[in-house]
């Protein structure tokens, strides 16, 4: 069977014609046919950057009563033009998953029981242990006689979720304690 290609060309154009119009001639019923109100309708907008890596694509948070109901990429950033790579997709579940820690969990050594302790607490055992270990492990001299002063017994790692004014304040309170092992990892 031979066709020509202007039959070719109507038969054509009248599907394209007939799957356009589906929706005018098959009506939906019930459920179907009813649209519901977009979750971001009435919530507060807030422009923010994504927390995962040291691209630093934008986001758009929609919040309503103070809860979390959406997140997209940021359409008008320069970087990612509205899309987000997996992680930023998910960034959403980093405020509203059920298995976000929210309190200190402390486990004690050599106990298999995990407790919750208040903040303040968990902030001076921190800095306690910080102060014992740059004490116990300080060098004043090199072997050699050269002044030092540091500890090699402490490191310091930062993450592309600090900006530039927290890694500046990072490095000064590392260096003030001596701490020579400072590093900064955009993937974190």
């Amino acid at each position: 069977m031979s066709i020509s290609r202007r039959t070719f060309l109507k038969v054509l154009g009248s599907g394209v014609t007939a799957a356009g119009l589906t929706e005018v001639i098959c009506k939906r019923s019930s459920w179907a046919a009813t649209i519901p109100p977009a979750k971001i309708k009435d919530a507060g907008i807030t422009h923010s950057i994504c927390p995962f890596c040291g691209v630093g694509c934008g986001l758009v948070a929609h919040t309503k009563g103070g809860k979390l109901v959406n997140v997209e990429g940021d359409p008008d950033h320069p970087i990612n033009q509205g899309s987000l790579c997996s992680k930023g997709q998910a960034v959403m579940e980093v405020v509203t998953s059920p298995r976000r820690l929210k309190k200190v969990r402390y486990r004690a050594p050599h106990s298999d029981k995990w407790e919750e302790k208040d903040l303040d607490w968990a902030i001076n055992i921190l800095a306690q242990r910080v102060k014992a270990t740059r004490d116990a492990s300080f060098l004043a001299k090199s072997p050699a006689g050269m002044t030092v002063n540091r500890t090699e017994a402490l490191a310091s790692i930062g993450g592309a979720a600090l900006n530039n004014e927290e890694c500046y304040l990072i490095a000064k309170l590392t260096r003030a304690l001596g701490i020579v092992y400072l590093e900064h990892q955009a993937r974190l």
